[in-house]
């Protein structure tokens, strides 16, 4: 299905005016044709407007003139149209500001202009016609002046609903989509409900009453039942129109049976990219947790918004780091920390705390500023 255009109704009013503007035209022409000194040019140039008329106003409401060539070419046609009135009018009619053969038909462009590409290309067409205006004059007149600030006021305020009308639309299709999302998620965790994690908990119960290598079946069911769990019940990570995202579900999946998270009940809303950076530095952190805190060591994943920076904690009560590991790590060539951790965190322009020491398990505790253009820095209290 074609994506609907939220301006369409403005582009009927488009051509609704320049309808409404060509009979204002017509009978402006009719009125003053037996004081013009070239009459039968003012019909020529009549016809002319006509014959644009048509064609523009077919453009905009089929959509095949929405574009900036069209637009733009809309403006030229009728900035050229205009100053053929030097030819039309007599002196006299000049100097008592008798309507140029154009008349209030020029004022359709600049509205075009803003409805097509918002309010700075609203001002600028009628910045042109306000221009070929003064021109067709000959003086910059109060006239001329207040029909300057009249063009560029409309293309500014048009442009202005044009720019809302389409945030608006990108925000409903949004919505939608976060709807029809959450509908899934909904239904999928009901069908798994009825299947998959029916079948886990009788693992998990079976292998517990049974003992021996079936109770590391019953583990690891009960693992992956409080992981699917986890799963299903998290929002959907789903961005906004302005480019951001919730960075709670992202972290609320990685709870397992052995890894708890913790988020704050409304959005963590940040860049999409920071959120994604995030994700993987406490995804490596967890990681770290499974290769190096020992057998059946339990974390703790912690999300807080302070409002000017987001505070993350990853926590574990393994086996601790004992001191000197990293550097030694380091100098060894074995990058995995400095890179993956420290180095996002950097590149995030945030701080990174780790608090460590042997049998006392790992914290790692990273602050991210919402604004970002500070340097990161880190400060390790042991080594892994």
């Amino acid at each position: 299905m074609q994506k609907s255009d939220a301006t369409t109704p403005l582009w009927s009013s488009v051509a609704i005016l320049r309808l409404v503007t060509f009979g204002f035209a017509v009978t402006a022409v009719i009125v003053h044709e037996d004081r013009y000194q070239r009459p039968t040019l003012a019909w020529v140039v009549l016809g002319l407007i006509a014959v644009w008329t048509a064609f523009t106003v077919t453009a905009y409401l089929l959509k095949f003139g929405r574009r900036v060539a069209v637009v733009w070419t809309d403006v030229a046609v009728t900035c050229a149209l205009m100053y053929t009135s030097v030819w039309i009018l007599s002196p006299q009619q000049m100097d008592e500001i008798a309507p140029l053969i154009t008349t209030v038909w020029a004022s359709e462009p600049p509205i075009a202009a803003a409805v097509l590409n918002g309010r700075t290309a609203g001002v600028l067409a009628g910045v042109a016609v306000a221009i070929a205006t003064g021109f067709s004059r000959g003086a910059l007149t109060t006239d001329v002046t207040r029909d300057a600030v009249l063009l560029m006021g409309s293309g500014f305020v048009v442009g202005l609903a044009s720019v809302t009308a389409r945030r608006a639309q990108e925000r409903m299709a949004l919505a939608a989509r976060a709807e029809a999302a959450t509908a899934e998620r909904e239904r999928l965790a009901r069908s798994i409900h009825d299947s998959v994690l029916q079948v886990l908990a009788r693992v998990r119960k079976r292998g517990n009453e049974l003992g021996g290598e079936a109770a590391e079946l019953a583990r690891l069911a009960g693992e992956q039942e409080v992981a699917l769990r986890s799963l299903v019940a998290a929002a959907p990570p789903e961005s906004t129109a302005d480019g951001t995202a919730d960075l709670g579900p992202r972290l609320q999946v990685m709870a397992t049976g052995a890894v708890q998270v913790s988020v704050p009940g409304t959005p963590v809303q940040l860049p999409a990219s920071m959120v994604t950076e995030l994700t993987s530095l406490v995804s490596e952190a967890l990681l770290n947790v499974v290769k190096h805190a020992g057998d059946g060591a339990n974390a703790w994943v912690l999300l807080e918004d302070l409002g000017d920076e987001v505070v993350i904690s990853v926590r574990d009560d393994g086996a601790g780091i004992p001191a000197g590991r990293l550097d030694q790590a380091a100098t060894d060539g074995r990058m995995g920390v400095a890179r993956s951790i420290r180095g996002r965190v950097a590149d995030l322009g945030g701080t990174i705390t780790l608090e460590t020491a042997p049998g006392a398990g790992t914290e790692w505790e990273i602050r991210i500023p919402r604004e970002p253009g500070k340097k990161g820095r880190h400060r390790v209290g042991g080594a892994r």
